[in-house]
């Protein structure tokens, strides 16, 4: 899976960067064509300006020579815009030229003699123009003795191009766009997986250690009572059958919050709701965790000032929220943990539950990724550290469930602090 995932996410970078050069090359291309037929439609327009002029110019002549040669001949030694046609008359042909071969821009034009001297100009035609304009010789041939030549100056309109392959642009955007979010949910999907995968490995490790440890006490349990010597002492039976006892109740937990993981998962948890007085729950979990906490040289000091201290909540569960975050507290800590418990009240009627630590602390990422299931901080060189990561993703779904919210502050070094806020009996009843 490692080799494979990079290799998976450069294939589809590869695949999503050629589509998108296609895609521009095509845009280009199509381009490249519209300016082509531009190009030709000057072109055309210039080639049928020219033949229009020479035709009025045959008309206004009065001659009429049928015989192509002679047409051509007569053209290139008497063929001359000055004197036979006026300004408008040629802004007018020129005009009804280029509409008609779908050009309707602006346009200027000039027209200049054998001696490159201008005969006639549209007012916005300028000298300058000239090497940038198209040109046709008036006259058949380059050599006639009074060659002229139509200049003419269209500026190429990129926003009309634009306009008639936008339907084009649009859909290659739409589709491209399409793609790149296809391409970005796969990544992303491929993420998810390989993280998944990562933590369903650390689960069943973090499992089978916790299961692989109370029954091998179990088992040597057993074992000492099969043995001689103990199967007549009375008082060694009642330890080790005490010990038994222990290990099955610890096991039956362990199983538990896994099933509860997954009942919360499903949303089938369903919540005994009465009014519970916090102090004494409090009180009570503390009691029972105090001497695992003795034991280890440390102090839980109780600070529970609240005066609104009753709450619309299920014991059970609000008595696990208490007990999971003192648990976590005590886990967590590098030496002899020192935790207090504080409850005040804050606005709106509710009640605020704190409870500070002397633990190894937590970085920024960490803190964001807590109350994640499966998700285990990283304890540097603790090692004594046991759990499945589902403690706090319990709490932070039962704390949701009664409506309340939890955060949690943190230094690295220097502990943490869980803040869980509920509504008190009177928020909830105002």
């Amino acid at each position: 899976m490692k080799k494979i995932f990079p290799l998976i996410v450069v294939l589809i970078t590869l695949s999503v960067a050629g589509i998108m050069l296609i895609q521009m090359s095509w845009i280009n291309k199509a381009l490249e064509l519209r300016r082509d037929e531009f190009q030709r439609a000057i072109d055309k327009t210039l080639n049928e300006s020219a033949q229009e002029i020479q035709d009025q110019f045959m008309t206004k002549q009065q001659t009429h020579l049928f015989n192509k040669s002679d047409r051509s001949y007569y053209l290139e030694n008497n063929f001359t815009t000055q004197g036979f046609f006026s300004r408008d008359e040629l802004h007018g042909i020129i005009e009804n030229t280029l509409r008609q071969n779908g050009i309707k821009q602006p346009f200027e034009f000039c027209i200049l003699n054998i001696f490159r001297n201008p005969v006639f100009s549209s007012d916005g035609f300028k000298q300058e123009d000239i090497p940038n304009s198209y040109n046709i010789g008036l006259a058949n041939d380059k050599s006639a003795m009074q060659q002229e030549v139509l200049y003419l100056s269209v500026p190429e309109d990129k926003g009309i191009i634009i306009r008639e392959m936008g339907w084009m642009i649009i859909v290659s955007i739409v589709f491209t766009t399409i793609i790149v979010l296809a391409f970005a949910v796969t990544v992303r999907t491929l993420f998810n997986q390989k993280k998944l995968s990562e933590i369903k490995s650390d689960f069943i490790n973090n499992m089978t250690h916790e299961l692989k440890t109370p029954l091998a006490t179990i088992s040597l349990a057993i074992d000492a009572l099969t043995n001689e010597k103990v199967i007549h002492d009375a008082d060694k039976i009642k330890i080790y059958s005490s010990m038994i006892k222990e290990e099955n109740k610890r096991m039956n937990k362990q199983v538990e919050k896994i099933l509860q993981a997954a009942r919360l998962e499903k949303e089938e948890i369903k919540l005994n709701i009465q009014k519970l007085d916090t102090h004494q729950i409090i009180s009570k979990v503390a009691e029972n965790m105090l001497l695992q906490i003795q034991e280890k040289n440390g102090t839980l000091s109780l600070n529970l000032t609240a005066t609104n201290h009753i709450i619309d909540a299920d014991d059970v569960h609000f008595s696990n929220i208490i007990f999971n975050l003192l648990d976590n507290a005590m886990k967590y800590s590098k030496e002899a943990p020192h935790i207090e418990v504080q409850t005040l009240n804050t606005g709106n009627g509710m009640l605020s539950i704190k409870i500070k630590d002397n633990g190894i602390g937590m970085d920024k990422e960490t803190q964001s990724r807590i109350f994640e299931k499966f998700y285990r901080a990283h304890t540097g060189n603790l090692h004594n550290v046991k759990g499945f990561g589902l403690g706090l993703s319990y709490v932070k779904a039962i704390v949701d469930a009664h409506s309340g919210k939890i955060k949690v502050e943190s230094v690295v070094g220097k502990g943490s602090t869980f803040t869980v806020i509920l509504p008190t009996s009177l928020a909830v009843a105002g």
